[in-house]
């Protein structure tokens, strides 16, 4: 929980009316029906306290991600993951490019660590360049990176990452890597580290199953890491009964539907250009980025009208390095997508 007036994410559909959420990029389709029933056949087990080792969840994604069940680490969401892996490593040095999702730096924040920022670079797009790899020095002890980025959906680019893992094998600087998007990034860009990973990497991947399968409410996220001393140091901060019953048995049920984020590409893949021309000729700016959202750029105060009338967008004023008028808007359905444009154009005629 938080205090009021303290909450800087996407989602907010409860302290407003809200007809169409486009500020949080969730899967249009929801969750599986195959998780919801299984989140209703947890229901008979509230009397029990829920699997402390989350071992069924554990080992199925182990044999996904072609891991042992001792490199998997599962958390209430993404977030909870992001705060337990600052306060387990507490860095001195910890390089963050930005603009990118607010958690890191209030995780790294809350550890006593103080986060040094890379600024992106808005006439290059937001785009990381090989340039971070001589920010990475023995002294670093920590870079932290989401790919696809949060807000920009810029993905790092396939080289570049994995000279990014070279050099920090070289230094003994950790690696964060955020790829809570990747399940819904675009095809041809896609790309994950679960696979290059060495036994005793200092390298932690971090997944949820949030936007793939519309589970933002039930809070289930998952690490990927080589080095079980961190993974040790991570649970003993943490409660022994941090993923709910109804969570695990979710997880477990949407592992067994794979094709439900394929089917939410493949809209995407109609969807996102098709949305990106309108928003252009409306007069936006927009990045063409690789996630499900489109970042845009050019109306000071658009969040704030189409709020009045009962849509939500991502203002993106908030994060480093960004602007009034930068916005980040989630591609959902056609029907959604139409509904989206009528109103943003009554709210550029007043």
């Amino acid at each position: 929980m938080i205090l009021d007036r303290g909450y800087i994410h996407g989602g907010d559909v409860y302290s407003q009316p809200v007809r169409l959420d486009f500020s949080a990029n969730v899967n249009p389709y929801g969750a599986p029906e195959a998780v919801k029933a299984a989140v209703r056949e947890a229901a008979s087990k509230l009397s029990d306290y829920p699997d402390p080792y989350c071992g069924p969840l554990r080992e199925k994604l182990a044999v996904l991600n072609g891991v042992d069940r001792g490199n998997v680490i599962c958390g209430n969401g993404a977030a909870e993951l992001i705060y337990q892996f600052a306060a387990a490593l507490r860095p001195k040095k910890a390089l963050i490019p930005v603009p990118s999702f607010a958690d890191y730096e209030g995780a790294l924040v809350a550890a006593g660590s103080e986060p040094i920022f890379y600024p992106l670079r808005r006439e290059n797009g937001f785009l990381l360049t090989e340039e971070i790899l001589d920010r990475i020095g023995p002294d670093t002890d920590l870079l932290m990176l989401c790919s696809p980025n949060n807000p920009t959906g810029r993905s790092v680019p396939r080289a570049l990452l994995l000279a990014i893992l070279d050099r920090c094998r070289k230094t003994g600087t950790w690696l964060f890597l955020d790829e809570c998007f990747f399940d819904l990034t675009d095809e041809d860009e896609a790309f994950s580290l679960a696979n290059r990973l060495r036994e005793g990497d200092k390298a932690f991947l971090l997944r949820a199953f949030t936007k793939a399968y519309g589970m933002a409410g039930l809070r289930l996220g998952y690490g990927l890491c080589k080095d079980r001393d961190l993974l040790e140091r991570m649970c003993r901060l943490s409660q022994p009964w941090n993923v709910s019953t109804p969570a695990q048995a979710a997880g477990v049920a949407a592992l067994d539907h794979p094709e439900w984020p394929k089917r939410a590409r493949e809209l995407f893949q109609g969807e996102k250009p098709w949305l990106y021309e309108r928003l252009t000729a409306l007069g936006f700016g927009v990045l063409p980025g690789d996630a499900n959202f489109l970042f845009i750029t050019g109306v000071p105060g658009l969040y704030e009208k189409l709020r009045a009338r009962g849509v939500l967008i991502r203002d993106c004023s908030n994060y480093r390095g960004l602007l009034p008028g930068d916005c980040r808007i989630a591609v959902r359905t056609r029907r959604e997508n139409e509904e989206l444009l009528k109103t943003m154009e009554e709210a550029l005629r007043v």
